[in-house]
C-alpha cells in the first residue's frame, strides 16, 4: 500500500511539472485509459488464443506488453487521482456489487459470450 501511495505521490509531481492537469478531466482520462488499453491489445493482434502465453514469454514482445501494462495502469490511477476513487478499494468494493453476475457460479468454465446478461 505504501508503494501505491508512493507511485500516486509521483504521478501528481509529474503531472503539476508539466502543467498536464488541466488536460487530465474524467472524460479525457477515460479516452487516455481506453486507448492504452487498445494499444495492450494491439500486442496480441492475431496472435492464436493458445499461443498468446508464449508470445507473453518472449522477450522483445514481452516488453512491449509490460509496456503498455505500465501504461494502462498509469491512465487507471490518473483517472482515480481525478475522481478521487481509491483504485484498490473500488475493486474489492466492486466484488461486492457486482458478485452476483461477475464471478458467479454459473460463469464457471463457461466464456463470456456463452452466459447468460442480467439487465
Amino acid at each position: 500500500m505504501d508503494e501505491l501511495k508512493a507511485l500516486q505521490a509521483q504521478i501528481r509531481e509529474f503531472v503539476v511539472e508539466r502543467d498536464w492537469q488541466q488536460f487530465h478531466d474524467p472524460k479525457n482520462l477515460a479516452m487516455l485509459l481506453a486507448s492504452e488499453a487498445g494499444e495492450l491489445l494491439a500486442e496480441y493482434r492475431w496472435v492464436p488464443n493458445n499461443e498468446a502465453d508464449a508470445v507473453s514469454r518472449e522477450p522483445e514482445k514481452r516488453a512491449r506488453i509490460l509496456s503498455e501494462i505500465g501504461d494502462v495502469g498509469l491512465s487507471l490511477l490518473l483517472l482515480c487521482q481525478r475522481i478521487g476513487a481509491d483504485p484498490i478499494a473500488t475493486n474489492i468494493e466492486g466484488r461486492g456489487t457486482r458478485g452476483a453476475s461477475f464471478f458467479s457460479a454459473r460463469s464457471s468454465g463457461a466464456p463470456a459470450t456463452s452466459r447468460p446478461h442480467s439487465a
